[in-house]
């Protein structure tokens, strides 16, 4: 995908927040009293809750311990990503149902528009048939629907408006598939393992569900299950999206321009990191560990894997309580200092990308929570990324130029260094102070005077121009969180200088900031 349409890609319905990763650990939230479907024992089936008859006694065993007891082995946390380009009798097949699917929808649609034609009508209506379409074919196509709809950018408005729905529309399976999959991955049935779970789902996403559970010991957990059977259709239909980018690719400068190719292939590598639910469980493990690296940050936290309870094909993790971080006015009503929290969020995340190695690639709303004790939690770890030493570096100086000395020079150094602008573009001090005549403004104003997605797109654009290579999508990733804290920060903090506050690199930086904001008379919270 091309840089800048991605650094456009703020979600259009607040930031995603019900796109798939956002949807499967919202579950956390639902509250104890509200369950439904919760049961001891027997099955989840047509039966209802209650236990079957030569289970009724089952009880759970404090002392289970699974597969991935000890941690992960090495071979788990491979993620196999099949052939793009593999193209057989299976993907014809399949993509023949897929223009059947699409074509009846559309027309289903569009015809009736045509006998009161205008070009806005046709336009909502085609919109309207292809994400039912989408939505009809499953998952693959319906995480292509969120992506479209979290890109409104790039996409054309009545289409990224319309693929809302993929953020909402995804069904979910059986509560008794999900108790078969916890038994193949557990080797027992439920009755065995949990003291009470929950047959209805708390959430469904387009790769998998969430149901809530009590570990015998009493502690709440969820179970993140993925979708039966879906990695070979999923391979199967992102290989026919790539033979038609391709195709399109051809003919199209706008397909060309849009970069739909690079689209797909990013789907591609995103999917099946998503479909490794033990990597995820990992970078959950990473992220949360990494948290009391410096000995503080106690009022930001992650959900604890509980790794005796996870298998090849799902996650066991604490349950949270709490909302969105873009529910603004329960934030208000609670009295809760809305800047402090957004300022540690922030410190977390920057220490994660600069410091641990592995750091949240998706934090929309969704994914970011105020918990009823006033912690702030990441959730939902399924796309992650990781800076090699090069771009953490080029990061650093970044922070400590905008922070410190607006020694711009280094930010050009640095740049150069990566490959990112080339030897040829001038001198340290000439491309520094250009750089610092775009950045000035920003830097002084606070974010609700500046339009932050507009100018780091323009710098990644010259990135992309200079640099053979382009920029690196974990850089990518990089920048789009940035983009999320803007809109959180728009709202809750709107004079925060975010590039000027020192607090959030504290523990990156170290002496240097801490002796700057002596000197400034700055107090940095705990």
């Amino acid at each position: 995908m091309g840089v800048a349409e991605v650094l456009r890609a703020k979600d259009a319905d607040g930031e995603g927040r019900g796109a798939a990763a956002g949807r499967v650990v919202r579950a956390v939230r639902a509250v104890p009293e509200r369950v439904r479907g919760r049961r001891r024992g027997g099955t989840c089936g047509p039966g209802g809750p209650e236990p079957a008859a030569d289970q009724a006694e089952a009880t759970p065993d404090p002392g289970f311990r699974g597969p991935f007891a000890d941690g992960p082995p090495p071979e788990a946390l491979v993620v196999d990503q099949p052939s793009l380009t593999t193209f057989g009798l299976g993907e014809v097949r399949r993509m023949v149902v897929v223009n059947v699917v699409l074509t009846l929808h559309l027309l289903r649609r569009v015809l009736p528009s045509l006998l009161r034609f205008n070009r806005k009508r046709a336009a909502a209506a085609a919109s309207k048939g292809l994400i039912d379409g989408f939505v009809a074919l499953g998952p693959t196509y319906v995480k292509l629907g969120q992506l479209i709809a979290s890109s409104p950018g790039i996409f054309p408005k009545p289409l990224s408006d319309e693929a809302l729905r993929c953020l909402d529309e995804v069904p979910p399976f059986d509560g008794s598939d999900a108790e078969e999959l916890i038994r193949k991955d557990l080797g027992r049935p439920v009755a065995e393992l949990f003291t009470s779970f929950e047959c209805e789902p708390l959430a469904a996403a387009s790769v998998g569900q969430v149901h809530g559970c009590v570990l015998p010991d009493g502690r709440d957990a969820v179970v993140k299950l993925q979708r039966p059977n879906i990695r070979d259709r999923m391979a199967t239909d992102l290989r026919i999206m790539h033979r038609g980018a391709r195709l399109v690719a051809r003919f199209s400068n706008m397909a060309r321009s849009a970069n739909v190719l690079g689209i797909v292939e990013d789907l591609h590598a995103v999917t099946f990191q998503e479909l490794n639910p033990v990597v995820e469980a990992h970078r959950q493990t990473r992220f949360r560990d990494g948290l009391s690296a410096f000995g503080d940050n106690e009022w930001v936290t992650a959900p604890e894997v509980y790794w005796d309870y996870c298998g090849p094909n799902m996650i066991c993790m604490e349950r949270l309580y709490g909302f969105p971080v873009d529910e603004f006015e329960t934030l208000r009503e609670r009295d809760i200092e809305v800047e402090l929290v957004l300022r540690r969020g922030v410190k977390v995340w920057m220490e994660a990308a600069l410091c641990h190695g592995v750091f949240h690639g998706d934090v929309h709303a969704g994914n970011l929570w105020m918990l009823e004790d006033r912690r702030l939690a990441f959730l939902d770890f399924g796309i992650m990324g990781e800076l090699d030493e090069g771009w953490k570096q080029l990061l650093k100086d970044q922070f400590t130029t905008t922070m410190l000395d607006d020694d711009f020079s280094r930010v050009a150094r640095a740049f150069k260094r990566v490959g990112a602008f080339p030897e040829d573009a001038g001198s340290d001090e000439e491309v520094g102070m250009r750089m610092k005549i775009v950045f000035t403004a920003m830097l002084d104003s606070g974010l609700s005077d500046v339009n932050l997605g507009e100018l780091l797109s323009s710098i990644v654009g010259l990135m992309d121009q200079y640099s053979e290579k382009g920029t690196p999508r974990e850089l990518v990733l990089v920048i789009k969180q940035l983009l999320y804290f803007e809109r959180y920060a728009k709202e809750l903090a709107p004079k925060w200088l975010m590039f000027r506050d020192l607090y959030l690199m504290k523990n990156v930086l170290g002496e240097p900031v801490l002796a700057a904001a002596s000197e400034r008379g700055i107090d940095l919270p705990e």
